[in-house]
């Protein structure tokens, strides 16, 4: 994808932080944007900014997680417009507990959330690109998918297996005219910890105030800064896509010390 001009835009947790970011900003470049999210009334803003500045985008309420919805929104996308030219699977969730302590529904929430909807995103849009012959796949990581990090076991489990399984379809895509690239933020001012979970406790809520607050000193980055960096790597069809300094700082790190960085 060189431009994004009357391209048709699929996100994935569009309703704010990076996704919504990236739907102002490929809509002002032209692109038809698709935006899905569960946060009906976040999405309804999205989509006000979008409209607002002269974009387009159309809203579906749909679970990532939910294999079957997703097949059915690409379907829906490819009767109503044709296939689509890119999948930015982005919706994702944050949990921290130690391993010890951590609960496996907690565990699963998150798994179900951050790589299988990626994973389920990435298989109902492919076949589609394939047929048309061209299109993009954009997943989103971590840097927590390139480092391991105590407390964020789960977070780092979903992360990982985001990046090893972008990486290896872009082996497979090799050949093809499908572009494939792994996202790897650094600390990107969103909401993500304010709709994180917590282990429960006397102290829960003081703990996620303490988190909030401390995740907002930690991150220097703004999501409208974030889309320029994706929509430029994508241009590009970088396999790896790097947002901020943190990032690339923890990128070296992980290459100069890969067994000793913590």
């Amino acid at each position: 994808m060189r431009q994004f001009k009357d391209k048709i835009c699929v996100i994935t947790g569009a309703a704010s932080g990076i996704g919504a970011a990236c739907a102002r900003a490929m809509a002002a470049d032209g692109a038809l944007v698709i935006g899905t999210d569960l946060r009906q009334d976040m999405l309804a803003e999205t989509k006000a900014a979008v409209e607002k500045q002269g974009g387009r985008m159309e809203t579906f309420m749909v679970d990532v997680a939910d294999r079957d919805a997703m097949f059915d929104l690409a379907a829906t996308v490819e009767k109503n417009h044709g296939a689509a030219d890119l999948i930015l699977n982005n919706a994702g969730v944050a949990f921290g507990a130690t391993v010890e302590e951590m609960p496996l529904d907690d565990f699963k929430w998150l798994m179900d959330i951050n790589f299988w909807g990626v994973v389920n995103g990435t298989q109902a849009f492919l076949p589609h690109f394939l047929a048309k012959g061209s299109g993009h796949v954009a997943n989103v990581s971590s840097i927590f998918g390139l480092i391991g990090v105590p407390t964020q076991s789960a977070y780092n489990a979903a992360k990982f297996g985001v990046l090893g399984f972008t990486e290896a379809l872009r082996h497979e895509m090799r050949d093809s005219n499908i572009g494939v690239s792994t996202i790897h933020p650094g600390g990107i001012n969103t909401n993500i910890v304010r709709h994180a979970r917590f282990q429960q406790g006397p102290d829960a809520e003081t703990e996620r105030e303490e988190a909030i607050e401390r995740f907002a000193q930690l991150t220097r980055t703004q999501p409208d800064g974030a889309a320029k960096v994706i929509m430029k790597g994508i241009r590009k069809n970088k396999a790896r896509i790097l947002i901020g300094p943190d990032a690339h700082v923890v990128d070296w790190i992980r290459r100069l010390f890969p067994a000793n960085y913590l």
